[in-house]
């Protein structure tokens, strides 16, 4: 089937067609896994919460039409299952502030990510990805990790396409200074950073055979 076909998907999974909502969830199991499994605390929320996303986008059979891009509205779902576990995860500590200047450095002191990255250059790219506000490491990641161009990330995130090529340019320059930032070797910052791509497939596959 092809993408246009999702709604026609998930309206028969909302009508008792369980082949139906096991081919939606293939079609996007991956995405949302990656999505997830670089800003929660282990694999095992992020596989709740990709779960959690599938059964949300299965509620409120009337509150949505069948029109525009449906992953749009699951990115959407996501998004909300994704503030809701921030919102959980700084209530001991502090009001939650804005989330797009939210930073997941600070709200989560290990990635599983970070975890997954073997080579130096990857585990560095990911720990200066985490320093990034969230609204820039997910438009970061779209680009580098799903290979998403400008326009596709602007109408995932239902955001204009100058907008998100702005912070992708301003994600690059200051990924790029928090990766020398955090090197301490310039030999190593200058290969992460000219290796960017390279580093970002990579974490990708391991993402993907984990």
């Amino acid at each position: 089937m092809d993408a246009d076909d999702d709604w026609e998907l998930l309206f028969a999974w909302r009508g008792g067609d369980r082949g139906a909502g096991e081919r939606l969830a293939a079609r996007y199991f991956g995405l949302l896994t990656r999505f997830f499994l670089n800003k929660v605390r282990n694999p095992d929320d992020a596989a709740d919460m990709v779960s959690e996303t599938f059964l949300g986008c299965t509620a409120g059979r009337d509150r949505i039409a069948d029109e525009g891009s449906f992953r749009s509205y699951l990115f959407a779902v996501a998004m909300n299952k994704l503030r809701g576990y921030f919102r959980k995860e700084a209530k001991r500590r502090r009001e939650l502030g804005d989330f797009e200047d939210l930073c997941v450095a600070d709200a989560l002191p290990r990635s599983p990510v970070s975890m997954i990255a073997r080579a130096q250059e990857g585990q560095l790219l990911v720990r200066a990805l985490r320093r990034l506000s969230l609204d820039q490491q997910i438009v970061l990641e779209l680009h580098f990790f799903e290979s998403l161009r400008g326009p596709e990330i602007a109408e995932l995130l239902s955001l204009p396409a100058a907008t998100v090529y702005t912070r992708i340019r301003r994600g690059k320059e200051q990924l790029a200074g928090l990766v020398h930032q955090l090197a301490g070797d310039p030999e190593l910052a200058a290969s992460t950073v000219i290796g960017i791509d390279t580093w970002a497939r990579q974490i990708r596959a391991e993402l993907d055979a984990s």
